[in-house]
């Protein structure tokens, strides 16, 4: 069956994928905990997420090709076993200013990763099912941020050390489940000439459109450091249902509305995800209460849930497929960039002018995704 979804492979990575973002997904809400804990800032506390993304912002365009070259699945593995050395060393670091610097490395890897898993996984699906494959796939990070948080919070109440070392054995076992991925260094031989400019290194005109995923990540970027914080300030407890109704909505939105993404049209899926976005950011901007804040929740991920796999299903029908992992290299790039200064700006924000404003200010730049793709779409030729 050519058309084939659901394969051997496919689950695979799932897992893979899963395990991830678990162990991810614990760390990044705990550890603005943890640098205050260590005498920081609630800036410093948001520079945790905003350098582990900015490292991985720079180095994405070039992880990107490299893990087309070494082979996508051998990438996945090394850097595996390279963030179970990062998660025990967190462990031991007493300094803030210290871990800062490790997460900065990190990130480096941390883009290798990304991009590699979306390469190998985009090469897995069929073309004519690839952004319903990309949503589902999609839900094993978003199952994981669902319950990453609340475990995490449960496994950081025993100590930030204790949670490191078993976010440490996540690591291990996503490397061992990477080693049954069957291997893809084939297709990397099969590769064109290695690249000799910066110009044919990075995907530029992606680079450029995924300004419009920047402007809607810094939203994301700042819910997933301080939406804990801000339902402290409005006492709404658990401190990490924002993110849990957040990942319920991308849950139910890619089940019932994923399937259709490649039958009404790419661009025309979009769209709409891109306002429902940037409306989400705008209510709770407004929320004053456990209503408000919930409700921002389910709409923020309703159409953020949408977004990448409409948005990456409609770049990879543009790109060739040798230049899939310098593609996902460039979307990363543009898209940590905007986790990265939502995570990093949203600290000083929220420090001078506190939840609300700060909220009303990722808004606004949300709202620019839309118009600003509309342009670029036309500006940097993919209409």
């Amino acid at each position: 069956m050519p058309d084939r979804l659901f394969t051997p492979r496919f689950f695979v990575m799932c897992a893979y994928t899963f395990t991830v973002f678990v162990s991810l997904f614990q760390l990044l809400p705990a550890a603005p905990y943890h640098v205050l804990a260590l005498g920081g800032t609630t800036f410093a506390a948001g520079l945790f997420l905003g350098f582990l993304t900015y490292a991985s912002a720079l180095s994405a365009p070039i992880t990107g090709q490299i893990a087309d070259r070494l082979g996508h699945r051998r990438v996945l593995i090394v850097v595996s076993l390279v963030l179970a050395v990062f998660s025990v060393s967190y462990a031991f670091i007493t300094n803030y200013r210290v871990l800062l610097g490790f997460v900065f490395v990190h990130g480096l890897f941390w883009s290798g990763l990304l991009a590699a898993s979306g390469a190998y996984m985009t090469a897995t699906l069929p073309e004519t099912r690839r952004a319903e494959g990309l949503g589902y796939w999609g839900l094993s990070s978003v199952t994981a941020l669902a319950i990453a948080p609340p475990f995490g919070f449960w496994v950081f109440s025993f100590g930030w050390a204790t949670m490191c070392f078993e976010v440490a054995a996540l690591n291990l076992i996503m490397a061992a489940i990477a080693w049954h991925l069957p291997d893809d260094r084939d297709e990397a031989a099969a590769l064109p000439p290695r690249p000799r400019t910066l110009q044919d290194l990075v995907e530029w005109r992606v680079l450029a459109l995924s300004v419009s995923m920047a402007l809607i990540a810094f939203g994301y970027g700042s819910l997933t450091s301080f939406s804990a914080m801000f339902a402290d300030e409005l006492g709404v407890s658990p401190r990490s249902l924002f993110l849990t109704v957040m990942a319920s909505a991308i849950l139910v939105g890619r089940v019932s509305v994923g399937r259709f993404l490649d039958k009404v049209g790419h661009r025309r899926a979009l769209l709409p995800c891109l306002a429902a976005t940037a409306l989400g950011m705008t209510l709770l901007a407004l929320a004053n209460g456990i209503v408000m804040f919930l409700l921002a929740a389910l709409v923020f991920g309703a159409g953020f849930g949408l977004v990448y796999p409409a948005y990456t299903a409609y770049i990879m029908k543009r790109i060739p497929q040798w230049r899939r992992g310098a593609a996902f290299g460039a979307m990363l790039a543009a898209f940590d960039t905007g986790v990265g200064s939502g995570s990093t700006v949203m600290g000083g924000l929220i420090h001078q002018l506190g939840f609300r404003p700060a909220f009303g200010i990722a808004a606004a730049l949300a709202v620019l995704s839309l118009p600003y793709f509309l342009f670029a779409e036309k500006r940097f030729g993919f209409k």
